[in-house]
């Protein structure tokens, strides 16, 4: 689980989504200024008051671009205008389509870190995406005892240094992907049991009806995707 996942193919004019397909894009935030503007005018009212409150320049065209590309990406499954695009959001703020877009069916998630995000979308089932930057935490083995089942820190400490460091995203990334799905919060984290090795793919123990995907998007990131679904097909983009 090292190597960069060599799925990320440009799109085709001719993208269909049918049920049982899990479509996962791959976003670059730092894009040129031009192309920011053009995303700024797709912006909602709220979203332009959000971006500026940022205080660094920085966050603030990435959330421009996160936004805006989420817009353009969810308008091309549902035949709109980005601008078209509408907003609701549940109790801890992830973002659904509003009531008049909801009979599509569309059901989408989006994660980003530092200059990289993830949308994962799919037809009719609850999905989530996580991504993290795998940034060098001294006190790994501290988080997994206080967030991990006993199984999952036996596993960590087990590990030699140069391997806890991406066992441990590993498993967050998991475990937040999931909880993105069920609408969660963080506390819930130590009840989802994750198996998996520093050269196996990660097993997600809940019910036979889920899909758990791992994805290396990039070097130093970790992704991944739950689905509410089983037997489901992954296919990346990159945007």
């Amino acid at each position: 689980m090292t190597a960069v996942n060599d799925l990320w193919l440009p799109v085709r004019t001719n993208l269909s989504l049918v049920t049982n397909d899990v479509h996962v894009w791959r976003i670059n935030l730092d894009i040129p200024e031009a192309q920011q503007q053009n995303l700024l005018l797709t912006l909602s009212s709220d979203e332009l008051t959000r971006a500026n409150r940022f205080h660094f320049q920085e966050h603030r065209q990435r959330f421009i671009a996160g936004r805006g590309i989420l817009r353009s990406i969810l308008g091309r499954y549902l035949g709109i205008e980005p601008q078209q695009v509408q907003f609701d959001y549940q109790e801890r703020g992830k973002p659904i389509l509003a009531d008049n877009l909801a009979k599509s069916g569309l059901c989408f998630n989006l994660s980003h870190s530092q200059g990289l995000a993830l949308c994962a979308v799919n037809y009719h089932y609850p999905i989530g995406v996580d991504l993290e930057y795998i940034r060098r935490q001294s006190d790994v083995e501290a988080l997994a005892k206080r967030f991990f089942l006993p199984s999952e820190y036996a596993l960590m400490r087990s590990l030699p240094p140069e391997q806890k460091q991406e066992t441990f995203f590993r498993y967050w990334t998991c475990k937040e992907a999931y909880l993105k799905t069920t609408g969660e919060g963080l506390t819930q984290l130590e009840q989802i049991e994750i198996s998996l090795t520093p050269t196996e793919t990660a097993q997600l123990h809940t019910s036979d009806n889920w899909s758990l995907f791992e994805l290396r998007p990039a070097e130093d990131y970790f992704g991944a995707v739950v689905v509410a679904n089983s037997g489901c097909h992954l296919h990346c983009w990159q945007y």
